[in-house]
C-alpha cells in the first residue's frame, strides 16, 4: 500500500492516512492480518509527526477495522470477507451518508446524478459491495425523491 499525503489539503493529515487505508481495505489491497508500518516508521516515510499516524491508526482501531498491539503493532482485523458488520455499524455510516447526501442535495445536484456517481463509486470496489436488485434501486430513487 502506497499513501499519498496532500500538506495542502484542507482535509486533516490523519483523516487522508484513515481515509486511504479504507480504501485499501475496500478494494483488497489490505486484507485482514495485513500488517501495517509502525507509526513511527510511517511519520518518517511521510515526514510527518508520529503523533498524526498515531490518531490515524486509533480511529481506525476505535471503528473496528485495525488492531493495534505493541508486539505485532498495527494489523487489519476486518475487511470485506470478515462478515457482516458490528452492531450499530449501519446506523452510524447512516448518519454521515446522510451528510453526504444533504451536502449534494445543498449544492444542486440532482438525485440521478447522486445515484449515478454512487454506482460508479461502488462499482470502483469491484464485487465487494455487491450489486444492488432492481427492488433497492426503486428504494433508493424513491428515497432520493424520485419515482422508482
Amino acid at each position: 500500500m502506497i499513501l499519498s499525503i496532500d500538506l495542502s489539503s484542507a482535509v486533516p493529515i490523519y483523516q487522508q492516512i484513515r481515509d486511504q487505508v479504507v480504501a485499501a481495505i475496500a478494494v483488497g489491497e489490505l486484507v485482514e492480518g495485513s500488517a501495517l508500518p509502525s507509526t513511527r516508521q510511517l511519520a518518517g516515510d511521510l515526514g510527518i509527526n508520529f503523533h498524526t499516524v498515531n490518531k490515524a491508526y486509533d480511529l481506525l482501531r476505535q471503528e473496528g477495522l485495525l488492531r493495534l498491539n505493541r508486539k505485532s503493532g498495527a494489523v487489519v482485523q476486518r475487511d470485506p470477507h470478515s462478515g457482516p458488520p458490528p452492531p450499530g455499524f449501519a446506523d452510524e455510516w447512516s448518519a454521515r451518508l446522510r451528510t453526504l447526501l444533504a451536502e449534494a442535495a445543498a449544492q444542486g445536484m440532482d438525485a440521478a446524478a447522486v445515484l449515478t456517481m454512487c454506482g460508479r463509486v461502488v462499482g470502483s470496489f469491484g464485487a465487494r459491495l455487491g450489486e444492488p436488485s432492481d427492488g433497492e434501486l426503486g428504494v433508493l430513487h424513491r428515497g432520493l425523491g424520485e419515482p422508482a
